[in-house]
């Protein structure tokens, strides 16, 4: 979408006036502060951060606008001094940075590619932080031919991820092909890729064009990649590294122009070390390295999804969540992530009885969802708390229980400072969440 609003926080009014006329020229309604505190990130809005942020200083104000759960695009202006500022702005959720002085062409052309970023992204919905830093970072692979390795556990979108690569990128019009390397019987792994022409072996009845060769001129997914045995391993490598192949039985070679996308569910450095993975082909795969959060790692999505999985899969109209689904759905962890959520509401669709899913549709285990723990008197208050924000305390809170109580261990799980988290369990406790009542002695 065409923002119309950008916010400005730039403590230097010289600098903001200037940077104000370049906006309004091109069409924006700058809402300028010279404060972090007095101006809150807007749903409607791109934000423009300086680094001569006083009152809090912009990576903070950055860090405190994901953790509120919002998502919305923040750009960092910085010094050309200033580089190890924009990179820690960049990990606390920056969309993109400017190096001050710029033209206003420079400007201008990094709010259009920002722009392009918050349009709508077709099947992958991502509400978080998280899922947005990644798409960032996929947006801007896109753009180049070098080969990806994306990981993640089973069930988190891994091939959706690879699409949204391949749709973004300058092969958008040719062919994406994905190969499970887990599902094909190994001794029939290598004539899928590589093809093979006839009598190659015994049931080659036909010359049979490979993969590699249907994915020419666009992008092949290589799904489940630490699945591959060593010998096909060696002969991928030299397909990464001759940018050709041979059908089997053939002495010709095929020279090909494909994308690269390797997938895992498994820590390919720790194959390497244990001798069942090429560390050579490693290397050649991980040249851009993407991470798909598992679904607990975002829980700002599942409620999106699941809403997307009923108008996907709904046979009727006026379908949605009850209160009771929604705070189950939010409870659950999620072991199979995004497919198990796709089946959970493809099963609540037709258990359902009226307009309403409830949670004893969902049909969720008992065992698998953790409460929260509030004090007595907060009960009804706390009933009226934003279901996000529900869920960000809920995973503060899983974090504790994973660390013992250790806040520095729990901050740096949570990708925040532990001045941060000290803060989060101010306002959690403010809420009425008995800290005492979860973790015991350690909180």
């Amino acid at each position: 979408m065409q923002y119309k609003k950008i916010q400005l926080i730039e403590p230097n009014l010289d600098k903001a006036s200037q940077m104000t006329e370049i906006l309004e020229l091109a069409g924006y309604q700058v809402l300028h502060s010279t404060s972090g505190r007095s101006l809150p990130a807007r749903d409607d809005a791109i934000t423009l951060v300086s680094s001569e942020l006083s009152d809090m200083g912009m990576t903070e104000w950055i860090r405190r606008n994901q953790q509120r759960g919002s998502g919305k695009s923040a750009i960092a202006i910085v010094n050309q001094d200033q580089g190890l500022m924009a990179a820690d702005a960049m990990k606390a959720g920056a969309t993109d940075y400017l190096l001050r002085p710029f033209e206003p062409n420079q400007l201008l052309s990094l709010l259009r590619r920002v722009e392009t970023l918050e349009k709508p992204m077709g099947n992958i919905v991502a509400e978080s932080w998280r899922s947005k830093q990644v798409l960032q970072l996929a947006h801007r692979a896109a753009c180049t031919n070098a080969t990806i390795l994306i990981t993640g556990e089973s069930g988190t979108g891994k091939e959706v991820l690879a699409r949204y690569v391949h749709q973004h990128s300058p092969r958008a019009n040719a062919p994406f092909i994905a190969v499970n390397c887990a599902a094909i019987p190994e001794t029939m792994l290598e004539a899928v890729l590589f093809g093979h022409i006839k009598g190659a072996f015994t049931g080659a009845t036909q010359t049979q064009t490979g993969k590699f060769e249907e994915a020419n001129g666009g992008t092949i997914l290589l799904d489940e990649i630490a699945e591959m045995s060593p010998a096909l391993q060696a002969k991928l490598l030299r397909v990464l590294q001759e940018r050709e192949v041979e059908r089997i039985g053939s002495h010709k070679t095929v020279k090909l122009d494909i994308r690269v996308i390797a997938a895992t569910n498994q820590d390919l450095r720790m194959a390497v070390q244990k001798g069942t993975f090429r560390e050579d082909l490693y290397y050649r795969l991980d040249v851009l390295p993407l991470h798909w959060p598992s679904l607990r790692d975002r829980p700002e999505d599942i409620l999106p999804l699941a809403r997307f999985f009923i108008q996907k899969y709904k046979d009727r109209s006026n379908c949605c969540l009850s209160d009771d689904a929604q705070g189950t759905l939010l409870q659950y962890h999620w072991p199979g992530n995004i497919r198990e959520l796709e089946n959970i509401i493809q099963r609540a669709l037709v258990m359902r009885h009226g307009d309403f899913i409830t949670a004893q549709d969902l049909m969720l285990p008992v065992e698998s969802t953790t409460p929260m723990h509030y004090s007595h008197s907060a009960m009804s208050e706390y009933g009226h708390v934003e279901v996000k924000k529900q869920a960000e305390f809920q995973y503060i809170i899983d974090m504790l229980r994973k660390f013992g109580g250790n806040r520095t261990q729990t901050a740096n799980a949570l990708g925040v400072t532990t001045r941060a988290l000290r803060y989060k369990l101010a306002a959690m406790r403010e809420q009425g969440i008995d800290l005492l009542a979860v973790l015991g002695s350690a909180a």
